[in-house]
């Protein structure tokens, strides 16, 4: 067994929320017991979520119910149950702080905002009214091109209160990814921003504002958002747009009215970021999203009543989504829109301390950049509050896990968690009253009943790699796809590769210790040989060399067969000759075996990246092997993959 980094002591795990709701529910033991009730008791568990974890609204008289089919999909939770999602997360309007924002330059005006609760009741009131004024109606879509500001939070919130359905995203897309996704929706209503702030630069996107709207032909109006709210926007408005502040113009504060809706009303509209296709529309429904985060902050997260909780997101990432959910929590919850490298690598950590941070999250990318900079905030920062630091958006290393122990705090609780835009939450995830092993996940989220199977759909054992999938339904599987009447492209992207099982392609093993190690996406492993191994390992191994910054892999197809082909970034003044070839196989080899080696080596200048900040495997090998990536707007920088055109040393 693995020496545990960080273990909770008694006192600490009798002071969770987790600890709290087993003694409640009346189970004896310890997490692995609850989670084994919580899957052998769907229906009791999740009722006792909704009582336990104060949700507003009414249950009905059943927890779940089955269609009889047997499918995942024939199981609806709360059927008869109502809520109005936005009612759960604006709570009382009092004083206590709601939003915290802080922008990446503080001497631009707005940049530096808190919003308490009633503020944000005042907010909302404005733009229920204006909604409602220009006839938007439950199932209308209501869209934001908006940075991560809370008057997107409160744009979501006023959409929630009268039923439209919400999506957003973030500016820095271009105008053929918005349209790619809003005009799949349709919206009725568009914000947008007038510019935003990145690694030390403004960026104007006013220019782009006339074509997305154009492309847009249900749109009854265009509000932009100015980037300073006290002053009016910059460069000029498309014919027919309004300023934010005009839009609210006839509507004064008033109570928020709060329609009552059902437990599957459609809250959201979330986007897969793959980069072989058209972005697919994933309808999210409002009671199932609301219980699962509810789970995932207050009980895996121990997230508390006027907590400071922060992620590192965008508004077209679903951890934005995840991270505003925090309000229903009555927690406050911290935006902050910019680089997290702006003027340098300590803004996190000053912003940590600024505000009081108990919950941090990040990537695991970002944890990576810290440790190769060289930081140790554990001796420039207080980080006197913090319990909790999430990460997510790509599998965290061993050293990672050391890293952050050893260098920003030894004492809190890492938890690295994974899940996804089909769930808009987690599939595995930390738990606040458990020991943390490097390397792992420490376990299943509650409710959710996973498990690794091998390509028949028979559990596999500890150690053995294979398809991670949950064996039970659970309330925030999505209730379909956007213009999917029949549901053919839904049960086909997590449901047809095992039947009954809900699969979203990531590759996996279970751990003695009773967690789980994520190896990567199952449509991005190596088979050389016949024998599939994840491209985790192999990260692991290059990255931590001083000479690579940055790394990327791909099996290619190779005389009958497929050989692994690794792309590295180097470090300044590093040349990629065949002594470090040498050496990086070398390392490869003893450090995960002789099939993960590479057989070619390659330099590039830089690695494309989804505008979450995962690597695209899927896109540099259809690149390498020369069919399209017609999807580029999901990448944060698509001239990246020109660098792998043309290769000669791939060619056969």
């Amino acid at each position: 067994m693995n020496q545990p980094l960080w273990t909770p002591d008694a006192a600490r795990v009798a002071d969770t929320l987790i600890d709290r709701f087993r003694q409640a529910v009346g189970v004896d033991g310890g997490y692995p017991d609850l989670h084994r009730w919580s899957v052998d008791h769907p229906a009791d568990f999740w009722r006792a979520a909704w009582d336990h974890l104060d949700v507003v609204g009414d249950p009905g008289s059943t927890a779940l119910a089955s269609d009889g089919s047997g499918h995942l999909t024939g199981t609806r939770f709360f059927p008869d149950g109502h809520l109005n999602f936005a009612e759960n997360l604006l709570g009382t309007a009092d004083d206590r702080p709601a939003l915290v924002f802080r922008g990446e330059d503080p001497e631009v005006p707005g940049a530096r905002r808190t919003l308490t609760r009633r503020d944000l009741h005042h907010l909302v009131s404005r733009l229920q009214q204006a909604m409602l004024d220009l006839g938007v109606e439950p199932g209308d879509r209501v869209a934001a091109w908006m940075p991560n500001v809370p008057e997107t939070c409160a744009v979501m919130l006023a959409a929630a209160s009268i039923g439209a359905t919400f999506s957003s995203t973030s500016p820095d897309f271009g105008a053929s990814g918005v349209i790619d996704r809003f005009g799949q929706i349709r919206p009725v209503l568009l914000f947008a921003a007038d510019g935003y702030r990145y690694g030390g630069r403004r960026h104007d996107v006013t220019g782009r504002l006339a074509e997305v709207a154009g492309a847009l032909p249900d749109l009854r109006r265009l509000v932009v958002v100015p980037e300073d709210p006290s002053a009016g926007p910059v460069g000029t408005l498309p014919d027919g747009a309004v300023t934010l502040e005009a839009f609210l113009d006839p509507h004064g504060a008033d109570v928020v009215r709060f329609l009552d809706l059902p437990f599957d009303h459609p809250l959201y509209v979330l986007y897969s970021s793959g980069t072989t296709g058209k972005p697919k529309c994933i309808v999210h429904r409002a009671g199932g999203i609301l219980l699962k985060h509810l789970v995932e902050h207050r009980l895996q997260c121990d997230v508390r009543a006027d907590d400071r909780v922060f992620y590192f997101t965008t508004a077209g990432w679903m951890m934005w989504n995840w991270l505003v959910s925090g309000l229903a929590a009555e927690a406050t919850v911290v935006l902050y829109d910019g680089s997290p490298f702006e003027p340098d690598g300590n803004r996190i950590f000053d912003l940590a301390d600024e505000c009081d941070l108990t919950f941090l999250g990040v990537s695991a990318k970002f944890i990576d950049s810290v440790a190769t900079a060289g930081l140790r905030p554990v001796e420039t920062h207080a980080l006197a509050n913090l319990r909790t630091i999430c990460s997510t958006g790509s599998p965290l290393s061993h050293e990672g896990f050391a890293h952050v122990y050893a260098d920003w705090s030894p004492d809190v609780h890492l938890a690295s968690i994974s899940g996804g835009t089909d769930l808009c939450g987690c599939l595995v995830a930390g738990h606040p009253a458990g020991p943390v092993h490097a390397g792992q996940i420490q376990g299943p989220v509650l409710g959710m009943d996973m498990d690794v199977v091998d390509e028949d759909g028979t559990t596999a054992g500890p150690g053995v790699r294979g398809e991670l999938v949950c064996r039970t339904a659970f309330p925030s599987m999505p209730l379909g796809f956007w213009d999917d009447p029949d549901d053919e492209r839904y049960r086909a992207a997590y449901f047809e590769r095992f039947d009954g099982l809900w699969h979203q392609g990531d590759f996996a093993e279970r751990t003695p210790e009773g967690g789980f190690v994520i190896h990567g996406r199952s449509d991005a492993t190596l088979n050389p040989g016949g024998v599939r191994i994840g491209t985790a390992e192999i990260y692991r191994r290059v990255e931590q060399l001083d000479e690579i910054i940055e790394a990327l892999v791909i099996g290619q197809p190779w005389q009958g067969d497929v050989r692994v082909v690794l792309f590295v970034v180097t470090a300044d003044g590093v040349v990629l000759d065949d002594a470090l070839r040498d050496r990086i196989r070398t390392d490869v080899r003893s450090g995960a075996s002789p099939r993960h080696v590479p057989a070619v080596i390659i330099e590039v200048p830089e690695m494309p990246r989804t505008r979450s900040g995962k690597l695209v495997e899927l896109a540099v090998r259809a690149v390498v092997e020369g069919r399209p990536v017609t999807n580029v707007e999901a990448l944060a920088n698509p001239g990246t993959l020109d660098h792998f055109r043309d290769l000669s040393e791939l060619s056969p």
